[in-house]
């Protein structure tokens, strides 16, 4: 029988994390079913080859010799790939009640070209799994210290639709797709290409959908539900704390930040660009005003938002001239 799915997991440093996800997979009851996990190592320089293959022998490991990020790694295993069907899986995530099967039998006799499923807290609360793409990446604007908060409560005046599904529980269409779980026909990544190879980490699964999207429709399955311990794998790769993509202020901020306007200039182009990087700009002496009022903390906020800033405005030249570049910060 021919391989129906194949699910490719990269790993960086967390080979615990990687025989979890694959332990929780609940594929191998399906004696119908023909799949393959792939994972893709990014130089971890630990033991995380021996481990993850002593421990789930059928796994097929490949090694890519240097910290290339998430786009790249995830095309070496689509390269590799023997199936029609790609899972693109976060191993900082766990399948609850066969989602990854529930989702291939829906997604497969669809029309949709790429799908998502409900992405859930450890404490089984729904987190945001669906975006929709805001003109010119405004809601790259919301995270913005006070001046985020300040254009939040416009787009609540004016009723701006949220740029968000907070909680999937049918079939929803949307612009793009969480990358912790993104499943593709592999025959619309031949028509609308691979994932950038620019990006490091972040935004690259937007830039992604949005050429995705130019082929046929995109979804989140609300009935299908996957536990997703967010940011655990990046704030190890990045000595970081904190959930999602809020902080802007140390260097997994930088990566964000700097990911983000590399998708703003490729998906929307030059004026949109140095119109969001303004409010980030003028956003520092709007967040220094404020500080006689605030503590120590808020201080180093503020340091490390400008220093990251004012790296962002260091590679302006790169983003704008749009010539390919490797935006790794790490």
């Amino acid at each position: 029988m021919p391989m129906q799915l194949s699910i490719i997991i990269v790993n960086y440093k967390t080979p615990q994390l990687v025989v979890d996800c694959i332990r929780s997979i609940d594929l191998q009851n399906e004696r119908d079913f023909q799949y393959e996990i792939i994972v893709v190592d990014n130089d971890s320089h630990d033991n995380s080859e021996n481990f993850i293959l002593a421990e789930c022998p059928k796994v097929k490991f490949i090694q890519m010799g240097y910290n290339s990020g998430f786009a790249r790694a995830n095309n070496k295993g689509i390269r590799e790939a023997q199936s029609p069907v790609v899972l693109l899986l976060n191993s900082d995530t766990i399948e609850k009640d066969k989602a990854i099967i529930n989702c291939y039998e829906q997604f497969i006799v669809s029309d949709y070209i790429a799908c998502g499923v409900q992405l859930l807290n450890e404490d089984a609360t729904p987190q945001i799994s669906g975006n929709y793409a805001m003109k010119g990446g405004l809601n790259y604007l919301l995270p913005l210290p006070l001046v985020g908060n300040f254009l939040k409560m416009i787009a609540e005046v004016f009723n701006v639709k949220k740029p968000n599904i907070p909680n999937a529980t049918n079939t929803v269409e949307v612009d793009w797709i969480n990358g912790a779980f993104l499943m593709v026909k592999k025959s619309i990544i031949e028509q609308a290409g691979l994932l950038d190879e620019d990006f490091f980490l972040y935004a690259e699964e937007a830039e992604w959908c949005f050429r995705l999207k130019k082929r046929g429709n995109l979804c989140i399955y609300g009935n299908c539900h996957m536990i997703h311990l967010q940011g655990e794998s990046s704030n190890e790769t990045f000595a970081s704390s904190g959930k999602g993509y809020l902080n802007l202020f140390d260097k997994k901020g930088l990566q964000i930040m700097l990911s983000n306007f590399v998708r703003i200039r490729k998906q929307f182009g030059i004026g949109w660009f140095l119109f969001d990087l303004f409010f980030y700009i003028i956003t520092i002496p709007v967040f220094l005003a404020c500080l006689p009022f605030a503590n120590k903390y808020i201080y180093k906020q503020w340091l490390g938002y400008t220093k990251n800033v004012l790296t962002l405005i260091n590679y302006t030249g790169k983003i704008i001239s749009g010539k390919p570049y490797f935006y790794k910060v790490l």
